[in-house]
């Protein structure tokens, strides 16, 4: 169902797949071959759909490519939860741009958990990266302090508490995924029964959901339960090395985010000296698809 929907609706998308870095990854691209190249990252609990107005605009001139990030939809789905540490991730990119599109450098754009894989990325390779475009993600050394001490902050990570659950899954997936589909659903982004269709079908691959959760599971940080001390943060390696960024950045943020909060914007400055703010006063975590005409235009004055 899902195949005819995009078919039908985006003709010009191609769905293809590469074996990178041990695993098999799927990705949706359009545009001319020898545009330069643009790549999008999800978060959870989305997929490569998330990005289908941007695919569509950016193909007018550049080669736009959305990969299903591993765990997720058709890619492949490691059992190991460590293999969900953005390292891996991270070498993920690296190989798909440089061993199968040949590319010397490309401009990435990620959200939510594609901006977390984004930000080490681009200090791990900041000669590929041509410009990083981040969207409602956080900066791990910012996220870190925040964690640590603001309270508003770790109210609004809770949620992180119940993805890193063994009950996760079923609370999830009950009523066929209600709970999810009203996760990324608000009342300001147009929402069809065929983009429902296309989430329901990609969190109904085997192992799906698992393979979205398993980010938090393998990540090195969490917020402390409400009324309880941190007795350990993070990793004493991730607490320690700091992520600086290289490279022109463009950090878009939504103020009415839920699960990350304006905070995330102090001293941003300190890890990012070609920095460039663009907040969103009215949109939520959710903003690329309330407003995706805007987040294009921001994107496009930018690069």
């Amino acid at each position: 169902m899902s195949e005819k929907i995009v078919n039908k609706r985006f003709p010009q998308f191609k769905s293809e797949f590469v074996n990178v870095n041990n695993i098999k990854l799927h990705y949706v691209k359009a545009g001319p071959e020898e545009g330069d190249l643009i790549i999008f990252l999800h978060g959870f609990p989305q997929f490569w759909y998330m990005w289908r107005d941007q695919l569509l605009d950016f193909s007018k001139d550049y080669l736009a490519v959305a990969p299903d990030m591993r765990g997720y939809n058709l890619s492949s789905k490691p059992k190991e939860i460590e293999q969900y540490q953005t390292h891996y991730m991270v070498e993920d990119l690296r190989a798909l741009v440089e061993d199968h599109f040949g590319r010397k450098s490309f401009i990435l754009v990620g959200h939510d958990w594609g901006g977390v894989v984004a930000y080490p990325f681009a200090n791990r390779h900041p000669n590929l990266v041509e410009k990083l475009i981040i969207i409602n993600a956080p900066h791990p050394n910012v996220f870190a302090k925040l964690l640590a001490k603001n309270k508003d902050q770790q109210k609004s990570s809770q949620y992180v508490l119940i993805f890193r659950s063994n009950r996760a899954e079923e609370t999830l997936s009950a009523n066929n995924y209600s709970n999810l589909l009203n996760i990324i659903k608000t009342k300001n982004m147009v929402f069809t029964d065929d983009d429902a269709t296309m989430y329901i079908n990609a969190w109904s691959q085997p192992e799906a959901l698992t393979g979205g959760l398993n980010y938090y599971r393998a990540a090195s940080m969490a917020p402390p339960a409400q009324g309880e001390k941190i007795n350990q943060l993070m990793s004493e390696e991730t607490f320690v090395k700091e992520t600086i960024i290289n490279v022109p950045t463009l950090v878009i943020w939504a103020e009415k985010d839920t699960a990350l909060t304006v905070h995330n914007l102090e001293g941003l400055d300190d890890y990012i000296p070609n920095l460039t703010i663009k907040r969103i006063s009215n949109g939520s975590h959710w903003v690329i698809n309330e407003q995706p005409d805007k987040i294009n235009a921001l994107i496009r004055d930018f690069i």
